[in-house]
């Protein structure tokens, strides 16, 4: 048997490369989960600063109503002397996909669901939220959220 130590070079370099490059690869779903449950979280606990590391300067969102806000606007709806008794909120259902040439691009969706008590009634309502997450220098930041209403099942 004859080896073609070029093609065996080749092939091991190949392999090399390989490694190499997933050891730098886009980081794994549960971190851009957590991106997106830490953002959920601020939002509830009107938390700015945890929200002005989790977006981008350039961040819009659209609400559940429609509206388009900048990462200005957003902020100052979760200004400290505005809180008020928020929902609960808990994140599930993701799905995370990373594009881009670079890996630098992520998108992921999740289910919101939200309770709380009113007047000693509990209610319970949820959305789904769309986000656009981008690698900026070692962080993930949100460029973008966009949430839908989930319209409760019918009795």
């Amino acid at each position: 048997m004859t080896l073609n130590y070029s093609a065996v070079l080749a092939g091991a370099a190949a392999g090399i490369m390989m490694v190499a490059g997933t050891a730098h690869a886009a980081p794994t779903d549960a971190e851009l989960v957590a991106l997106v449950e830490r953002h959920a979280q601020a939002q509830s606990n009107f938390d700015q600063a945890t929200l002005r590391t989790t977006t981008a300067e350039n961040y819009v969102e659209i609400s559940p109503v429609g509206e388009v806000d900048s990462r200005e606007k957003m902020l100052s709806f979760y200004a400290p002397e505005l809180k008020r008794p928020a929902p609960q909120v808990q994140v599930d259902e993701p799905v995370v996909r990373i594009i881009g040439d670079k890996g630098d691009t992520a998108l992921v969706s999740a289910r919101l669901s939200y309770s709380m008590n009113q007047g000693g009634v509990a209610r319970q309502f949820a959305m789904r939220g769309g986000y656009v997450a981008r690698l900026v220098g070692q962080q993930w930041v949100l460029v973008s959220a966009q949430y839908t209403g989930i319209r409760p099942p019918k009795p």
